[in-house]
């Protein structure tokens, strides 16, 4: 007899069973890892899910280089990095002493450094960034001598200023944090720094997973910036201001070299000035330019611009008599020369070649003040010049329709009115250019600044302020003035060459009291070849000590700067012999 069989209904309800008791068990653990996950120690597993996700890495831009005319680097970047840290490869005891190894040598905080190295939520932080490549090496060394782990390097170029001062009052300097402080770095930034990029990697255990996701985006490069400046010249023109300012024991000084035909400058000095790679050993005073930034009364350059206005409007000729006595009523003040004289029988050659102030306001007063005060503009005074350097100032240019009589005399001989040297050195390369004013340009072709404007040769205008018949006859005077027997700046004549130019010397304006305190400005401003124009130089130098004034401060200065462009550029010499004009009559 058989036996009978198992029931397939009992089986299956006993499959069910256990079924269910396992499901059951599941969901109970689940619910406990959930309380345990959002409840009792969540941030715990915060850090381990991090721990198994992904890193976000910056990838620098390269930052543009900063060249001269000639493509030579006045500030670039060279191979830096950046040391990091993976925080979760640190054990807690060993991080205060790799904190302190890390500081001693990249010379950081070593509490910043400790609570980055501490930082377990992360699998990335900066230590420290644009590390000189031999420095991090040499500190990556010794971190895996002493047992440590976690430190990495990554790319990070450095800034480098190798020319060192020169030109660094225009160019600037970057902050400890990469950041731009002052000059072209901080006006040209957006168009210098670039986008940096950025890398994304999953990771495990600490490590980067091979296979794991991973995304890039590479950055893009700043562009260069291209100025018009020589560095060669440039480096020679600081050193000759040097030794005006310091042999004169002034306070400081300026000196510009300009292009007579293009506009372009190709100096641009300040004295004192400063290390670019180190600007912190400097006083916060020498970090900018003062030759866009300070302003002053011209004194007798002034008369050059005064003389073409008349030449021009021909109420003067350079023949012009004039009787200039010993001093002259102004509104309620008297106007008098540097020198004492009786009365004397110039001509207007003469009183410019002399610099008499009185000769020069007799010979203004024929023209209107308004119209005077236009061609004043016309030569660049009351406006900046917009080359691309933060902080200049525009000076002051009093509106001619609201000139008293004694305002309208102080004009004409440079002063009750305010300039920055690059003006000045504008409208005397107005001369030289046969009358037509070029507007200064820094940046060779066209660049943008931080502020959205355009500069930069490619921007360069032209405008006519006096006739060629008028430059040519102003320039003819202007030559008088450096003759060793007419002239009152003898020191400024460049052998074998022409030179027109014109001498300064002005009283300057106490900020904190607003009126003049013994303290002068003088300067010299000129060109060569006088008979065929290539360069104009102008030099100003404030507070001289030693009672020099622009003919024999400025003027020396101005002629071992313009012959060594001469010499520099092979221009060949004069061939030809300055203009005689009658002096007295």
């Amino acid at each position: 007899m058989s036996r009978p069989r198992p029931s397939l209904r009992g089986q299956s309800v006993l499959r069910l069973r256990v079924a269910m008791v396992v499901i059951a068990m599941a969901l109970s653990v689940l619910g406990a890892r959930l309380v345990q996950l959002q409840g009792v120690d969540p941030d715990s597993y915060a850090e381990m899910a991090a721990a198994e996700g992904t890193v976000d890495a910056v990838l620098p831009a390269q930052r543009g280089e900063i060249l001269d005319r000639n493509g030579v680097a006045l500030a670039s970047s060279v191979d830096g990095m950046m040391v990091i840290v993976n925080p979760q490869l640190v054990p807690e005891d060993a991080a205060p002493e790799l904190a302190r190894l890390l500081s001693d040598r990249l010379d950081v905080d070593y509490f910043d450094t400790l609570a980055q190295v501490r930082d377990q939520r992360y699998q990335f932080r900066y230590v420290a960034r644009r590390v000189p490549s031999t420095v991090a090496n040499e500190t990556l060394e010794a971190v895996e001598d002493a047992g440590f782990d976690g430190i990495t390097l990554q790319a990070d170029p450095v800034r480098d200023y190798p020319a060192k001062d020169v030109a660094a009052n225009l160019v600037g300097f970057m902050g400890a944090e990469g950041e731009p402080r002052a000059g072209l770095e901080l006006t040209f930034e957006p168009m210098l720094h670039g986008t940096d990029g950025e890398a994304r990697y999953s990771t495990g255990g600490g490590n980067r997973i091979p296979l794991g996701e991973t995304s890039t985006v590479d950055p893009v490069n700043g562009q260069d910036l291209t100025l018009t400046i020589d560095r060669d010249v440039q480096w020679f023109v600081q050193r000759a201001l040097r030794n005006a300012v310091e042999g004169a024991n002034a306070d400081s000084g300026v000196a510009i070299v300009q292009d007579v035909e293009s506009g372009e400058i190709l100096a641009l000095a300040d004295h004192p000035t400063f290390d670019a790679s180190q600007p912190l050993l400097s006083d916060e005073a020498d970090l900018g330019s003062r030759a866009l930034s300070d302003v002053y009364e011209p004194g007798s350059v002034q008369k050059a611009f005064t003389l073409a206005a008349l030449l021009d409007a021909d109420e003067v000729s350079p023949t012009t008599r004039i009787t200039v006595p010993p001093e002259l009523d102004s509104g309620d003040t008297t106007i008098g020369d540097y020198w004492d004289h009786g009365t004397l029988r110039l001509t207007v050659a003469g009183a410019i070649a002399q610099s008499s102030n009185i000769g020069t306001v007799l010979a203004a007063r024929r023209m209107d003040p308004e119209r005077l005060h236009d061609y004043l503009v016309g030569f660049g005074e009351g406006s900046r010049t917009d080359v691309g350097v933060r902080g200049e100032s525009a000076g002051i240019l009093p509106d001619g329709a609201i000139w008293t009589p004694m305002a309208a005399d102080r004009i004409a001989f440079g002063q009750s009115l305010s300039v920055n040297a690059l003006q000045m050195t504008a409208g005397i390369n107005t001369i030289a250019n046969g009358g037509v004013h070029v507007s200064p340009s820094l940046v060779r072709g066209s660049a943008t600044t931080a502020a959205g404007e355009e500069v930069g040769t490619d921007q360069t205008e032209r405008r006519r302020v006096v006739s060629e018949v008028a430059a040519r006859q102003t320039s003819d005077v202007l030559e008088q003035v450096v003759d060793p027997e007419t002239g009152v700046a003898p020191g400024a004549a460049v052998p074998g060459y022409r030179v027109a130019g014109k001498t300064g010397t002005a009283q300057r304006v106490n900020d904190e009291c607003q009126c003049y305190d013994g303290t002068f400005t003088v300067s010299f401003g000129g060109f060569a070849p006088a008979d065929a124009p290539r360069f104009t130089v102008y030099v100003a130098i404030q507070n001289p000590r030693n009672g020099g004034g622009g003919g024999s401060v400025g003027g020396p200065a101005f002629s071992s700067i313009m012959g060594q462009l001469l010499r520099h550029y092979a221009v060949p010499p004069t061939n030809s012999r300055p203009p005689e004009l009658p002096i007295e009559w």
